[in-house]
């Protein structure tokens, strides 16, 4: 809703040409450009930027939009505004690793494991590991990093009778998939479907992924399966949207 102040301070903004908020965000880029204010770093506030411009807060506020629509900052209630970080891609085509996606961008990739435990799998669970419904199945989360910042967290489900032991293989893994399924002697696995959506965080994803709450996060519901496609893992992953892009690469063996 918009308030009487709101108005006025549009109005007012309209009588100085439309071009003080292009100035504000312009001199605030070329500072995030230099590297005065770094990728996490909160901008000063509308009402002192305002006060240092001579302009009145709905002209800061636009200048923000202006910076958030290029890809530049966050805007979020309770945060304030914070520069963000470029977008890290995230190849997704016929095999599929953290390790590898981030290690290619010289990114350090860390995993931790949030928890696991043994669970009777769900008909739509089970039907996509091609498994029937009230199989036994483990339930993993983790959490991913890339320079031990969050990039996104995952629940995993396995066959509990194919991965025995998988809570403690997944642990002393380090929370890899890969470096989890080579102790049960695979070594390569190739991704059958991966479908891709978008929502807003819960309170649960904001914490972890240390975000504002109710921001963007892109959603990813994948299957992975043994090189003659019998399906072995199905996981669905929930990433920062301000930190992930996707880049869908053809399948190639």
């Amino acid at each position: 809703m918009t308030d009487a102040t709101d108005v006025v301070e549009e109005t007012v903004g309209e009588r100085d040409g439309g071009t003080a908020w292009r100035r504000i965000a312009d001199t605030l880029a070329e500072a995030i450009a230099r590297g005065e204010y770094r990728p996490g770093d909160t901008l000063p506030a509308s009402v002192a930027l305002a006060e240092r411009h001579g302009v009145h807060r709905h002209t800061v506020r636009q200048a923000f939009r202006h910076l958030a629509e290029q890809g530049l900052v966050t805007v979020s209630r309770g945060r304030g505004t914070q520069v963000t970080a470029p977008r890290v891609p995230y190849a997704i085509g016929r095999r599929v690793s953290m390790r590898a996606n981030f290690g290619k961008l010289g990114l350090s990739a860390s995993s931790r494991t949030l928890s696991a435990m043994a669970v009777e799998g769900e008909a739509e669970t089970c039907k996509a590991l091609g498994v029937p419904t009230g199989t036994r199945l483990w339930r993993t989360e983790g959490l991913s990093l890339a320079d031990g910042v969050p990039m996104g967290t995952g629940t995993h489900w396995l066959s509990a009778e194919r991965f025995p032991d998988f809570d403690r293989v997944f642990r002393e893994a380090g929370a890899s998939i890969t470096a989890a399924f080579k102790v049960y002697g695979i070594t390569d696995y190739v991704r059958l479907s991966t479908r891709l959506a978008a929502r807003l965080a819960n309170e649960r994803e904001a914490e972890l992924l240390a975000i504002a709450p109710e921001a963007a996060v892109m959603v990813s519901t994948a299957v992975d399966a043994l090189p003659d496609l019998t399906p072995i893992h199905l996981v669905s992953s929930v990433f920062a949207g301000e930190r992930m892009e996707m880049v869908v690469e053809p399948f190639k063996d």
